[in-house]
C-alpha cells in the first residue's frame, strides 16, 4: 500500500489539542522555541541511525528514517520562512510539497548519519533564529500559499507540532529503535557557537556513524519547557509495538 498524500490543513492545531500526539500550542511558551526545537532534536539522531530505520512497520507510514528526513527539511522550510517574516512585511511563503519531496529526494534511500546531522543543524540554525526574535516580532505576519495567516507567534506554535507530532509517529509505530550506543551531540548557541561555527569534528563524527558523541540537551531544557498535554512525553523508548 502507497503513502496517501497528507492534503489536511493542520492550521486546526492551532486552536484545539491533536488527539494523535497531545500537543496543546496553547501551552507551549513561544519565548523557549530555541530549547523546545533543541530537544526535540536531539531524540531524533538514534532513532534515523537504527538499523532497522529504514523499515516500515505500517505500509501506510514513513520509516523513523524517512520521518527524520522530513523532519529536517521541516527545520530548513521553517528556518526560511521565519527569516523572510522578520525580513519582510506580510511576505508569502512558496509553496513546499512534503509529499513530492519526499518522492523525488528519495527520503528511503538517504544515509542515516547524513540525515542525523543535518537535521541538528538545521534545528540548531532554526533555534538560534527564534532566540533573535524581539518582543515586536512576535506579531509580524506572513502568508502560506493557500492564504493562511500566521504571526511569528502562531507560526512558531503551528511549527513545533510537526515534530512533536512525528516523534510520537515513530515512538508508537516504530517502538524508538535505539542507535548503539549513542549519537551526536547538535551545536547550539548555548556553546557560544552558531551553526556557522560548529566544530568540524562534531559534525564529522556523526557522518562516520552515530556511536561517537554523546547528545548532550540540558536537562532544563526538558524539565522547564515541556509541552503540556505531550503524550509523547515519557514514552518508553525501547519498548515495540504499534498503537
Amino acid at each position: 500500500m502507497s503513502i496517501v498524500p497528507d492534503t489536511k490543513d493542520w492550521t486546526w492545531v492551532l486552536t484545539e489539542v491533536c488527539p494523535e500526539c497531545g500537543f496543546d500550542a496553547a501551552a507551549v511558551d513561544v519565548a523557549a522555541m530555541g530549547d523546545l526545537i533543541r530537544a526535540n532534536a536531539a531524540a531524533w539522531p538514534s532513532l534515523v541511525c537504527h538499523e532497522r530505520s529504514g523499515q516500515r512497520t505500517r505500509d501506510d507510514r514513513w520509516s523513523a528514517l524517512e520521518y527524520g528526513c522530513h523532519v529536517r527539511d521541516v527545520y530548513r522550510i521553517f528556518d526560511e520562512r521565519l527569516q523572510l517574516m522578520l525580513d519582510h512585511d506580510a511576505p508569502d511563503f512558496a509553496n513546499w510539497d512534503q509529499d513530492a519531496t519526499a518522492a523525488a529526494d528519495e527520503y528511503s534511500r538517504q544515509v542515516p548519519a547524513r540525515v542525523a546531522t543535518d537535521l541538528l543543524v538545521a534545528a540548531a540554525s532554526l533555534a538560534d533564529r527564534f532566540e533573535l526574535v524581539t518582543a515586536s516580532d512576535w506579531q509580524r505576519t506572513g502568508f502560506r500559499s493557500d492564504g493562511a495567516a500566521f504571526t511569528v507567534d502562531s507560526f512558531a506554535r503551528y511549527l513545533l507540532h510537526d515534530p512533536v507530532h512525528h516523534l510520537h509517529d515513530v515512538a508508537s509505530d516504530n517502538a524508538s529503535h535505539r542507535c548503539a550506543p549513542v549519537p551526536a551531540r547538535a551545536p547550539t548557541s548555548r556553546s557560544g557557537r552558531s551553526v556557522g561555527e560548529a566544530e568540524p569534528k562534531e559534525l564529522a563524527d556523526v557522518a562516520e556513524g552515530c556511536d561517537v558523541v554523546d547528545i548532550v540537551v540540558e536537562q532544563g531544557d526538558l524539565d522547564d519547557h515541556s509541552i503540556a498535554g505531550n503524550r509523547g512525553e515519557g514514552l518508553d523508548l525501547d519498548s515495540f509495538g504499534e498503537r
